[in-house]
Parts: C-alpha cells; structure tokens; sequence
C-alpha cells in the first residue's frame, strides 16, 4: 500500500526558509511524476512543483527563483526547499505521485496524495 507523509512544515518570518520532505513507502519513484501542491485557507488548491522521470521540472510563477523541487530515488523522499518565504506562501502543503508520467494540474487526478503539513509565514 502506497503512503505519503509531508513533514517540515512550520511557522517562519518572512525571508526565511524551510524545507519539506514527503517520505514516500510502498512506492518506487523510478518512472513516475511527484508534485508538490498549496492550499491557503480560501483558496483553490495550486500546483506549486513538479519533477517527472524525463527529468522535466516546471513551478508555479509565483515561487519561481524562491523554492527547488528535488527527490532522492534511495530513500523515496521527495523535497521542497522553499527559500525568501513571503506570507502569501502560508498554505497547507500536501505532496502527490503517480505511477507515471503524467502530471496533471488537478489534484484529485494525482493517484496518492499525502495528509499535508503547514506552512506559516509571518510578516
């Protein structure tokens, strides 16, 4: 059974940085797409990162330059190093995975999907 678990969330000042983690069991990152996705309180849910097996990663524009997506194949983890945090990224975080290439926009079209961890950032 597939399970995903975000960890790393916390509350930061605005400028500072946090990384979270997604340990993923029962799931092989090999030929897969891996998203990490927001939700603030009010708002839709937004699509911030995504990393595929072709090696294709693409952000969201309003955390482009600021947060890397990147995955560690040895110990299924999936990252988000988030950096220069502005209160607008205060969010709960939920990573994503499929069993294939495809990384749709949409969450609920992810196959796993984890329980979320949140992220406060104050001014």
């Amino acid at each position: 059974q597939v399970q995903l678990v975000e960890s790393g969330g916390g509350s930061v000042q605005a400028g500072g940085s946090l990384r979270l983690s997604c340990a993923a069991s029962g799931y092989t990152f090999g030929s897969s797409c891996m998203a990490w996705f927001r939700q603030a309180p009010g708002k839709e849910r937004e699509r911030v990162a995504i990393m595929s097996r072709i090696s294709r990663i693409e952000y969201a524009d309003s955390v482009k330059g600021r947060f890397t997506i990147s995955r560690d194949s040895a110990t299924n983890t999936l990252y988000l190093q988030m950096n220069d945090l502005k209160p607008e990224d205060t969010a709960m975080y939920y990573c994503a995975a499929r069993g294939d290439s495809w990384c749709p926009i949409v969450f609920a079209a992810w196959t796993y999907r984890g329980p979320g961890t949140q992220v406060t950032v104050s001014a």
